[in-house]
């Protein structure tokens, strides 16, 4: 019987630690939340901007991102390609002239 009791009492404390654990999670999360929201309210008060100044930032950060992307996608080599087929479509126009300083 004491063993028992012994093992009882040990899944009791085990329990107890359980939810301690789980409670001091709970707070952390808690407390990072909130402090997310205090920065935020901070950036707010501190931020002068006007909606539209707002809008146009994300806008242009978004256009950012956009042309990394793409810049990203190709290689070297196949931006290289892609110049070649431009160059050869253009006349000749544009080639450039042979310069000779014998004739």
């Amino acid at each position: 019987m004491l063993i028992i009791s012994l093992t009882i009492g040990l899944g009791l404390t085990l329990e107890r630690q359980k939810k301690k654990k789980a409670k001091d999670k709970a707070q952390i999360l808690e407390q990072i939340v909130s402090s997310k929201k205090q920065e935020e309210e901070k950036k707010r008060g501190l931020d002068k901007r006007t909606p539209a100044q707002v809008a146009y930032e994300k806008m242009q950060e978004k256009r950012q991102m956009e042309r990394i992307l793409k810049k990203a996608s190709k290689t070297h080599k196949q931006r290289v390609e892609d110049f070649n087929r431009h160059l050869d479509t253009l006349t000749e126009h544009y080639d450039i002239p042979k310069v000779s300083w014998t004739k």
